[in-house]
């Protein structure tokens, strides 16, 4: 198996980056940090120490100035699983999941896994299911369907689940195999443009404008990265669409946060206006769904040259699963972690992965790309287009390979948490919160700004100085 060193070598030779550079980052910690048979902590510290890299060089590229970066195994790890740790005034997060959220058992002996936290993705699921959202009206009613047929029709209705599948059976999949000719994350130019002057400041991203045009996790998770590091995050929701308040919590520290209405021309303007001033566009979107609005690539390209433009999906953005929803939990359940995870431990059904690694992972490699992007536009002008998605992320993580006995380690809790552990105020009270992973020697990363509530500020960008 590769060493944490030579996994993050790849990384960053992938997106471009002068090996090097790679002399200047400390990796400390030994694997394994979670009970998984899988290598989530190596996962968890080598996308953040890419992006601590990636960060370092466009410090250097500003300011002449090389830096160190040190990533200990731990406190990556315990950074991706943030939400678990976050505290307001004292309280403990409510329980993750709603009341029919979670693996039934289906007609066929198969299992299948619903995500219903937004409640018109529960509604959805009820209506094909034809019974209340109650656990036992669930069940019983899921032990009259298959539960590919259930699956199928349970997107097709607007819901989102997903049954659970070997790796084998995945890998036997079209969309599987679309996927099998990715690499984890593309950089690609779209658009010719002249290079971008960088704005007066003194942090690595001081001045960089992020639309940040996404929800849950991994999205969220990669505008805090980027905000850590100095840049001017604004979070664009909707005043009607839904959200998990504990998420919005945790991954807005650093943001600001407003509304724009993109049913709507005016609010759809408003985006164009903010967009036509940024450095960086990034956006969870399904595949095709911004375009729709007016906000492809290309378009974003046209209405300012010289983009980055970052694009999230669930299951990426070829095959054809491109256009489905999809969450961290039900990537793994569909793509074989599930299944192997469950085998590892000798249980008959599926095991989930001890964090939402695919998420947390994802998100440090889109603020990865990014920047990696942004140090590229401005040597060489153009403009550009990343993507990642949960799928092939989580391609990426089970070819890193398997942790013999790695689910007797114990749980990580209490005391082991407390070194990474930061207090601070906020919109919501005060916030117990983990502190970003990536050391830099001359530009520790910090949130700026506190974590507030959607929508509370103006739809406009701060000044630059």
């Amino acid at each position: 198996m590769q060493t944490p060193r030579e996994i993050l070598a790849d990384l960053w030779i992938l997106a471009g980056g002068d090996p090097a550079a790679l002399n200047s980052v400390a990796l400390t910690g030994e694997e394994p940090q979670l009970p998984s048979s899988f290598r989530v902590a190596a996962a968890a510290q080598t996308s953040i120490a890419a992006a601590g890299l990636a960060a370092a060089q466009l410090w250097k590229l500003r300011s002449g100035k090389n830096q160190k970066i040190a990533v200990d195994m731990r406190h990556a790890v315990v950074e991706c699983r943030s939400e678990r740790y976050l505290g307001v005034e004292g309280t403990p997060p409510p329980p993750a999941w709603n009341a029919i959220a979670g693996v039934y058992k289906t007609r066929d002996h198969r299992f299948v896994r619903l995500h219903t936290n937004f409640t018109h993705h529960r509604d959805a699921v009820c209506r094909v299911l034809g019974c209340k959202a109650e656990h036992n009206e669930v069940q019983a009613a899921l032990m009259q369907w298959d539960a590919e047929s259930f699956e199928t029709a349970a997107y097709a209705s607007g819901g989102v689940v997903a049954m659970m599948r070997s790796h084998d059976e995945w890998s036997a999949l079209p969309q599987a195999k679309a996927l099998a000719a990715l690499p984890v994350m593309t950089i690609e130019k779209i658009g010719d443009a002249a290079p971008k002057p960088w704005p007066g400041g003194d942090r690595p991203l001081a001045g960089l404008r992020v639309l940040d045009l996404s929800r849950v996790i991994a999205g969220p998770v990669a505008g805090r990265t980027l905000a850590a590091h100095g840049a001017d995050v604004l979070l664009i929701s909707g005043a009607d669409l839904p959200a998990i308040p504990w998420l919005t919590i945790d991954t807005g520290r650093g943001k600001l946060s407003a509304f724009v209405d993109l049913k709507h021309d005016e609010g759809r303007d408003k985006l164009k206006e903010l967009l036509a001033q940024a450095d960086i566009f990034s956006q969870g979107y399904r595949p095709r769904a911004l375009a729709g609005l007016g906000f492809s690539p290309e378009e974003a390209g046209r209405i300012n040259p010289g983009i980055v433009y970052v694009s999230l999906s669930a299951y990426g953005h070829v095959g054809p699963w491109a256009e489905r929803r999809g969450f961290d939990s039900l990537v793994q359940t569909a793509t074989g972690f599930n299944h192997a995870e469950g085998q590892a431990a000798g249980i008959d059904g599926p095991k989930e992965l001890p964090a939402q690694i695919l998420d947390h992972v994802t998100g440090y490699l889109m603020a990865f790309g990014a920047m990696m992007a942004k140090a590229r536009q401005s040597r060489e002008g153009g403009s550009w287009h990343v993507r990642v998605s949960l799928a092939q992320t989580g391609r990426w993580i089970w070819n890193l390979g398997r942790v013999p006995d790695g689910l007797k380690t114990g749980d990580l809790k209490g005391e082991a948490i407390k070194p990474f552990a930061v207090e601070a105020q906020s919109g919501f009270g005060r916030l117990r919160t983990i502190r970003h992973a990536a050391e830099l020697s001359k530009t520790p990363a910090f949130w700026a700004r506190p974590a507030m509530p959607l929508g509370s500020h103006p739809p406009e960008w701060p000044a630059r100085h």
